[in-house]
């Protein structure tokens, strides 16, 4: 094992987080991101902002090191959807609160972008 290969299994421990919630491809889930804004006259940290990002979960990414698992968030807006991969351990992502589950029998919902309005629902889970 060389020397990267060990800076990177003691990088896990570091951004780690251990509060995660157990998603899955198909929930509704709301996630807030910390924003830093670059101030464009002089280049250094501008304001810090926290955004809100909501929609399903249409794909789930598990690697064999758990810190670099990824999800996809795709939601509507204004009769187009955007997706956007977050990285769930990140320090930028400071919360992922699950709002709903659906009932998928897919493991990638990649389905969805071609559907829009009432064909892209997806028949809600009662737990």
């Amino acid at each position: 094992m060389n020397l990267l290969e060990k800076v990177v299994k003691n990088s896990d421990f570091f951004y780690k987080k251990n509060q995660v919630p157990q998603s899955r491809v198909g929930d509704s889930i709301k996630v807030i991101v910390f924003l830093e804004l670059p101030n464009l006259s002089t280049g250094v940290k501008g304001k810090e902002r926290i955004q809100v990002y909501e929609g399903i979960i249409i794909s789930k990414h598990g690697n064999a090191n758990p810190t670099n698992s990824t999800v996809t968030v795709r939601k509507m807006f204004q009769n187009g959807g955007i997706e956007k991969v977050f990285l769930i351990h990140s320090p930028w992502v400071k919360m992922m609160n699950i709002l709903s589950s659906a009932r998928v029998r897919r493991s990638k919902l990649y389905y969805l972008r071609k559907r829009m309005g009432k064909s892209a629902r997806l028949k809600r889970l009662f737990t």
